[in-house]
């Protein structure tokens, strides 16, 4: 577990100050007295962002799974490593230990070598929720291979890219998944997919649904019996500090998804350190994160900054949704989560749902909650800390990017408490910085503009795979030396920020800078909307105007006199120039799987060009983009 955290106001401030004046010596501290390295660095950074070049404990050599789990062994191999929670509230949970753990992952690893997959191999992972997903995840860094996970929502046509794209020569996947009432076909959408892509030679499948999907013969293999085959003892291959340890896809607003490319070492002193002090880990908590470890979040904040800490955390298969919407709250109280990570999108659909089900459950063992994936909006946070923290909890209203790999910008508990809908403070050694359009630094507080980051992190993405132009044209191009988030941002008379919303959703109204995120903030505190999102369309007189499509929490009043009432709410939270022109009452928004709502296609349903929207097959909710067509004003 990492010794080191930041308890109270003045050791952050000490450390934060240490980070800032000598990031080589605060961070060479960090990683020597809290991992295991085969061999130290040579040189602790070297980095220049014009390349863009960052390397971080260059030389080292180590392997992260020995870091995760072989540590641990010796005085907590008995601890429970990952705690189990099937889909179904009937099922019994299960937890792995972290001996268990580490036979499990060593016998996939020698699986993974059998089908001759070698250091620098790249290995896609299609699974859904269960143990195997983050079993492979660590078998794969255990011999060296780069692991992809794809989220096992996307379609074919989306894997198929991904697959191509780093040109996997494995799949690892199952039969199917279960989510909520549904039952889900995966090894026919792999298949779907795999049509496509000629590089794959081998496809591992584990049994969850016991299916009997077609088998392709000398490329698919069910996965048990190769495991029982399989030796238990494995050794960690050794890895350069600056060797990939995994791609991982995040769309753009245009053109391919990108290949984000975190490498070993900086990772995992910076996903250890920031999962430890932003949580609080103490060694009998429970920790629990909601998402799905086919996103940033799994990846750092389920599988490795958790089990780097020799935590115990907490993997659901389900929906907050079944068999009720009270399941979260259920599994907190049945395992006395401590620590409890979630989406704001899933805070706003719980409540929703009414406070009956909530308030069922003994949700006492909670010390801290956690917010991920946008900014969090003042009703949401209020209902959060009212209802499910007891206003005894601290939130963590974390902001972070799957490029830059960890928490960036988030309240540290017991150190200063959070703000509702800001991300408040920057964290250890991250350096950021507000430009403007013509690409000065904003100084000072009360200020507004585009949130850059002017010096280099532990954790933060090396590279797009195949594609280092398109790194630094994405990333480093807009802002000399410094890495552009296409996030804005303003900074209070604290100095703490509030995240606005991506850059391209801030519209210029009457020559008014307008951000997205404080409208729909607005919007969303009137008692009858669910949520909301705002985009511009064109305007004769204004330039552009700001159209709204609003989902209610039932549709039972859609009168003119709501819309005036939204717009009265507007008009007292931001002032008159942020009223809507157009409001569309929806069923619902188009979101991504990880619960983003896309807005690119609501702007092209705003200015009625919707020949070419895209992909919509990869949308959590694709019907919907029909309906709000049909009814487009």
């Amino acid at each position: 577990m990492i010794k080191y955290e930041i308890k109270n106001t003045k050791e952050y401030h000490n450390n934060y100050s240490k980070a800032i004046e000598n990031p080589e010596v605060f961070w060479a501290e960090i990683a020597k007295k809290n991992f295991t390295w085969i061999r130290p660095w040579s040189q602790v950074l070297d980095w220049d962002f014009s390349i863009p070049k960052v390397s971080w404990f260059e030389g080292a050599q180590l392997n992260i799974t020995e870091n995760c789990i072989d540590r641990h062994i010796e005085n907590n191999g008995h601890k429970t490593a990952i705690l189990f929670e099937p889909n179904n509230p009937k099922d019994p949970s299960e937890a792995i230990t972290y001996n268990d753990l580490y036979k499990r992952i060593n016998r996939f690893a020698n699986v993974l070598k059998s089908k001759g997959i070698q250091k620098g191999d790249r290995v896609c992972i299609y699974l859904p929720m269960i143990p195997e997903l983050a079993i492979s995840v660590l078998a794969c860094a255990r011999i060296g291979a780069i692991h992809s996970v794809v989220f096992a929502g996307f379609s074919a046509n989306a894997l198929s890219t991904r697959i191509n794209d780093c040109d996997c020569k494995m799949v690892i996947t199952s039969d199917g998944g279960y989510r909520g009432a549904k039952t889900i076909d995966l090894k026919s959408i792999v298949d779907s997919a795999l049509l496509d892509c000629t590089g794959v030679e081998s496809v591992l499948v584990a049994k969850r649904i016991h299916s009997d999907p077609p088998m392709v013969s000398g490329r698919d293999y069910w996965l048990q019996p190769l495991l029982d085959d399989a030796s238990i003892e494995c050794e960690a291959t050794v890895m350069d500090a600056e060797d990939p340890l995994f791609i991982l896809y995040t769309s753009g607003s245009t053109g391919k998804p990108k290949g984000m490319v975190h490498t070993t070492a900086g990772y995992m002193v910076y996903s250890a350190y920031t999962f430890k002090n932003i949580f609080q880990y103490e060694p009998n908590d429970i920790y629990w994160c909601t998402a799905d470890i086919g996103w940033i979040t799994g990846h750092s904040y389920i599988v490795y900054g958790p089990l780097l800490n020799g935590a115990t955390t907490l993997m659901f298969e389900g929906v907050p949704s079944y068999p009720d919407y009270g399941r979260f709250w259920s599994i907190v109280e049945k395992h006395k989560v401590s620590q409890f990570y979630t989406a704001p999108t899933a805070i706003r659909a719980l409540a929703k749902e009414g406070l009956e089900l909530v308030n069922r459950y003994d949700l006492s063992s909670l010390k801290i909650l956690g917010t991920v994936g946008e900014p969090i909006n003042e009703e949401a946070w209020h209902w959060y800390n009212d209802h499910v923290g007891k206003k005894k909890c601290p939130i963590v209203d974390t902001w972070w990017q799957t490029e830059t790999g960890g928490v960036m910008i988030s309240p540290i508990p017991n150190s200063f408490e959070g703000k509702p809908t800001f991300a408040t403070l920057p964290f250890i050694g991250v350096q950021p910085a507000l430009m403007d359009e013509n690409g000065i630094e904003i100084e000072g507080n009360s200020v507004e503009g585009r949130l850059c980051v002017k010096f280099p992190w532990p954790s933060m993405a090396r590279t797009i795979w195949g594609n280092h132009q398109r790194y630094k044209d994405t990333y480093f191009s807009a802002y000399d030396q410094k890495y552009f988030t296409g996030d804005g941002a303003l900074r209070d008379e604290n100095g703490h920020y509030r995240i606005t919303g991506r850059v391209d959703d801030v519209i210029i109204v009457s020559g008014h800078n307008l951000g997205t995120a404080p409208i729909e903030d607005a919007i969303n505190e009137h008692p009858m909307v669910a949520e909301s999102a705002i985009v511009g369309y064109p305007h004769d007189i204004k330039g552009s105007a700001l159209y709204g499509f609003v989902t209610l929490k039932n549709s039972q009043d859609l009168s003119d006199a709501l819309k005036i009432e939204i717009n009265q709410l507007i008009s007292k939270q931001i002032g008159p120039i942020a009223k809507l022109d157009k409001i569309q009452f929806t069923t619902g928004l188009p979101k991504t799987r990880s619960g983003k709502i896309m807005r690119r296609i609501l702007r092209k349903i705003a200015i009625k060009d919707t020949s070419n929207l895209g992909d919509i097959s990869t949308l959590l909710n694709p019907e919907v983009v029909e309906t709000i067509m049909k009814n487009s004003l």
